[in-house]
């Protein structure tokens, strides 16, 4: 880690409610406890207001907040591979979203960091999404926004068409395909709807309310206990 990515770290570790140790500080950032004893000599030189405890620890100064999009080098490379696996394989709304995204931190950024922007080593190639799977997801993702039941023309795993009146909860990529897992009204039972088989979706005027035993958070423990 470079030097001042780990200075800017450390501000970070002291800027929680708890007292952090040199101890804690050294084994979180894997150097060595020296090292850390001058780094935090040196941040105070540079007036970041650290409040030292003997035989305590280190905490910033209440009230100190850093100076916003500051990143590291390796903080930046996560967010646009994440930005580009939006863009790859995002509806157009999200994909527009991340190129946005793309733009402000470019120019906001130190010029060291300039060059992450621009780094190729990281893909998120988008090899099998069409423009109306795009379209159908962005329709799913705004419904459960919104809460909006909708309405769909499904092809189900035997080719089978059918229709089904559901209450989206989430989206889901599973690596190949994006699913909709949702409140089923025919079947009174969470499903999950491939994106790629939806055949036509039409969002109702009809909203749900929250209800517990039919809620994402619900489908999800019931999905970690299986």
């Amino acid at each position: 880690m470079r030097r001042a990515d780990r200075l800017f770290k450390i501000t970070q570790l002291l800027s929680s409610d708890k007292v952090v140790t040199a101890k804690q500080l050294a084994a979180s950032l894997e150097v060595s406890e020296r090292t850390i004893y001058r780094d935090i000599q040196d941040l105070m030189l540079a007036d970041v207001p650290i409040l030292s405890e003997a035989g305590m620890g280190y905490q910033l100064m209440k009230g100190y907040r850093m100076p916003p999009l500051m990143f590291t080098s390796e903080e930046l490379s996560a967010l646009m591979l994440g930005a580009r696996f939006i863009q790859a394989s995002g509806d157009r709304g999200l994909g527009d979203a991340a190129t946005a995204v793309i733009e402000k931190i470019g120019k906001v950024i130190p010029d060291r960091l300039q060059k992450e922007l621009q780094k190729q080593e990281l893909f998120a190639l988008d090899f099998r999404i069409t423009d109306e799977e795009r379209m159908h997801m962005q329709q799913v993702r705004e419904s459960i926004q919104r809460r909006n039941c909708i309405l769909i023309q499904y092809e189900d795993q035997n080719q089978q068409p059918t229709e089904r009146s559901i209450r989206p909860l989430g989206l889901f990529f599973w690596g190949q395909v994006w699913t909709a897992v949702a409140w089923c009204e025919l079947r009174h039972d969470f499903r999950q709807f491939r994106i790629d088989r939806i055949r036509s979706l039409t969002i109702s005027n009809r909203t749900f309310e929250h209800e517990e035993d039919k809620s994402i958070t619900h489908y999800l423990n019931d999905y970690n206990c299986d």
